[in-house]
């Protein structure tokens, strides 16, 4: 990785190839969201595998955790002597506190998620369109659990929306579509998409790939099957991947 996509995605001028190495894990995934957060910011970890983002945030950025189910300055998970089962994320997994937390009723929780009091909230998807478009609360299928929370007031009320997802499904199709064709959660709420394959930035000029892990830009973009962009901006080659 060069130094200057180390420091953020948004200000590389070109694509980074990653093709020297592997797709990236779940550990690593939720270590280059944390240090993608801008310190100082107020942020919500959605269930799931964004939960796993409070174990790589520096103590020194001062980034805030806030959870849906009424807590702020949540802290990595509890393990060990620190599980304490009325500290819980709302995923139900055991945290820790950080000095100066503080406990408050579920109604004032989402008054904050709906009033733009969070900087940035991370999520799961099912599916996240070029242009932003969320949808991860419901597959549409008969025999599926909606699970929509308080995914809906998070993805528009954040001022920041990160998606942490696998990029294909299991039948090898990609999650990055053109229109999404689940249940939508949130329209044009999306700002940026990390995958194990690749890391994007999306909105209205369509989906940027800022960064690559173990695949070229070329096969990352016959995979994924639409128009894809370098971080400058330019059309990637659908063949070669060309910037």
């Amino acid at each position: 990785m060069t130094d200057t996509a180390a420091e953020t995605h948004t200000g590389i001028s070109a694509t980074v190839e990653q093709t020297e190495r592997g797709p990236l894990d779940r550990n690593e995934l939720a270590a280059l969201v944390a240090r993608d957060i801008p310190a100082g910011s107020y942020v919500n970890l959605g269930i799931g595998q964004p939960t796993t983002v409070a174990d790589y945030l520096d103590p020194a950025a001062g980034i805030v955790l806030h959870t849906e189910n009424g807590m702020l300055g949540m802290g990595p998970a509890a393990v060990g002597d620190q599980i304490d089962t009325d500290l819980t994320n709302a995923g139900k997994v055991p945290v820790t506190e950080l000095p100066g937390a503080s406990y408050f009723h579920h109604a004032d929780s989402f008054a904050m998620m709906r009033g733009g009091h969070l900087d940035v909230c991370v999520l799961g998807a099912f599916q996240v369109s070029h242009h932003g478009d969320l949808a991860n609360w419901h597959t549409g299928a008969a025999d599926a659990i909606p699970a929509v929370g308080g995914a809906m007031d998070l993805a528009i009320g954040a001022k920041q929306v990160f998606v942490m997802m696998t990029l294909f499904a299991k039948d090898g199709s990609s999650k990055l579509v053109t229109t999404c064709t689940y249940p939508l959660t949130g329209l044009h709420c999306v700002s940026r998409v990390y995958t194990d394959y690749a890391v994007f930035t999306v909105g209205p000029d369509g989906a940027r790939v800022a960064e690559t892990y173990g695949i070229s830009v070329g096969d990352l973009t016959a995979r994924v099957g639409l128009p894809l962009f370098a971080s400058s901006g330019r059309p990637l080659d659908p063949v070669e991947g060309r910037q």
